[in-house]
């Protein structure tokens, strides 16, 4: 990946909805050279998903709380990944290092919806425990940074 492939991902990370001719000209390139480096970034698994951001409050989802699980065994399996992902409120789900087993964000319409959630995670195979944090407000979320690592060195 070169400086023109990481500034066509900072500029659709601004805005996915450019027109190719609109992203070739902010790298200095074509229209068809700009859909095929997008196509290839696609292809690469490096652009996963074009994408919305909608504001979950603006459509009754604002409560936002992020689950730590503890478990008696390992939870990086299968049948944890589809227990998790059958719970549609929770949004990422990460197999994490220390104190817990997995790390979950939940977001809710309601704390009563986020009681229930909380229940059906303890009845999922091998969870013995949560710690629930919920946010009251969140300052800011950023998209991935796509700068040449090796370039701030």
């Amino acid at each position: 990946m070169d400086g023109i492939d990481r500034a066509l991902l900072a500029a659709l990370q601004a805005d996915a909805t450019q027109a190719y001719a609109a992203l070739g000209r902010a790298v200095g390139l074509s229209a068809g050279s700009t859909h095929d480096r997008v196509r290839k970034l696609r292809e690469r698994g490096i652009v996963r998903r074009t994408t919305v951001d909608v504001d979950p409050a603006a459509v009754g989802r604002g409560v936002l709380a992020y689950v730590m699980l503890q478990a008696n065994a390992w939870m990086g399996d299968r049948p944890t990944h589809d227990a998790l992902a059958a719970i549609p409120e929770i949004q990422e789900a990460h197999i994490v290092a220390g104190s817990a087993s997995l790390l979950v964000k939940i977001r809710t319409s309601t704390t009563e919806e986020l009681q229930a959630v909380l229940r059906r995670l303890f009845a999922v195979d091998g969870v013995t425990g949560t710690q629930t944090i919920v946010v009251l407000e969140t300052f800011f979320e950023r998209p991935v940074d796509v700068s040449d690592p090796a370039a701030e060195r």
